[in-house]
């Protein structure tokens, strides 16, 4: 499922019946289209979420959860399975889960100091929690939009304790290393006696590109934090996965950040049913997604578009960027036009970039999309030009 990490906009409260409207028409038209790649995470209806659960692999004749147990500790097992760690703990986001963890790892480092990439998530959409929060500085590798490289963090002038890798680096267009160049990025962080932690939030999907398991690639990594509805299509939640010893310390501050909750089987159901369903799928959407964006490229350039980009060119999973010099309002209501007219959706809301003019989307493909062909593809890209 397609998210984005749009918020509040400030201004004025003249504009606010306007946007309102047209987030309504939007929402409307992508929910009623009969063809799409992707559903969007925030079309779906109530019903619609809570359906799956009753098809979750559990017993639904065992006690509801209560502070972490029952079908909540199935989770965190089934994860610790998954990803060939010792154990797994549940949090409710995957904010709290990658704050906790960093916060213990500093702890056991004894170097407040972590390394990521400053278009990572806590460094873009945490509200500036690490040090706000937790008391932790940040040093970057590199500021290109890409994944830093093992010379870079060879070369960090002070101390870190921890390097944390986003795998894939979403901003930058959902973008991985290679397997070799992971491997190297994790022997240098140890090289400088610092752990290593992932930020797999969408490493569920990264198997195609890295050609290894969960626990080759998780192997790498001190800790791991995932997602369930990222990828996966669930409520919400996120586990971290690591050492015993390390998880036990993270359920202490889950604790203390406020994450143990009464009951969370909502949520536990929609996580199982995602690794059920979802996971054994994501192989194919990432093929689909590669098909996708060869065949997008050509399709715009022949519709008369006169630049555009799609990044990474080849997918590294079932997510990629799209760029095209137009006002991104422009092109979010040729989108929506599109749909209401032809009842496919192609791209959702664009977004403007740093360079005036030009504007980016992200597309995701997922099961919607995988019954489109390359030639859907191309009349879709024409129809949605001829709207520009």
């Amino acid at each position: 499922m397609s998210e984005d990490h749009s918020g509040d906009h400030s201004g004025d409260s003249s504009g606010d019946d306007g946007d309102a409207e047209r987030e309504e028409r939007q929402a409307a038209a992508w929910r009623g289209a009969g063809r799409m790649l992707s559903r969007s995470l925030k079309e779906a209806t109530v019903a619609e979420l809570l359906a799956p659960l009753a098809e979750a692999p559990y017993d639904m004749d065992q006690p509801a959860d209560v502070y972490g147990n029952g079908v909540v500790a199935e989770v965190e097992r089934r994860v610790a399975r998954l990803l060939g760690m010792e154990d797994a703990a549940f949090f409710p986001s995957g904010t709290m889960a990658q704050q906790v963890a960093l916060r213990c790892w500093a702890g056991r480092t004894g170097n407040p100091v972590v390394a990521l990439h400053p278009m990572s998530h806590p460094e873009r959409w945490e509200g500036e929690a690490l040090s706000a929060v937790s008391g932790l500085r940040v040093v970057h590798p590199t500021a290109e939009a890409r994944q830093p490289t093992a010379e870079e963090v060879s070369a960090l002038a002070e101390p870190f304790g921890t390097l944390m890798l986003e795998l894939p680096l979403r901003d930058a267009g959902f973008v991985l290393p290679a397997w070799e160049e992971l491997e190297a990025l994790a022997e240098a962080a140890r090289e400088r006696e610092a752990v290593v932690h992932f930020d797999g939030a969408r490493l569920w999907e990264s198997t195609v590109h890295f050609g290894r398991p969960l626990p080759e690639i998780a192997a790498l990594a001190d800790s791991v934090y995932v997602s369930f509805y990222k990828s996966l299509g669930g409520l919400s939640g996120a586990a971290l996965a690591g050492p015993r010893a390390f998880v036990e310390e993270t359920r202490v501050w889950r604790h203390r950040y406020g994450g143990q909750i009464f009951r969370q089987f909502p949520q536990a159901l929609a996580a199982l049913a995602g690794l059920e369903r979802e996971l054994p799928r994501l192989p194919s959407y990432v093929a689909q997604a590669r098909m996708v964006a060869a065949a997008l490229g050509p399709a715009l350039a022949e519709a008369g578009i006169p630049w555009s980009r799609i990044h990474p060119e080849r997918p590294h999973t079932h997510q990629f960027q799209v760029w095209l010099p137009y006002d991104a309002d422009h092109l979010t209501d040729a989108g929506v036009r599109l749909a209401e007219e032809t009842g496919r959706v192609l791209f959702r809301r664009w977004s403007p970039t740093p360079v005036p003019g030009l504007s980016m989307t992200e597309v995701e493909v997922t099961g919607p999309g995988l019954s489109w062909t390359a030639h859907e593809i191309t009349a879709a890209a024409e129809a949605f030009a001829s709207r520009l």
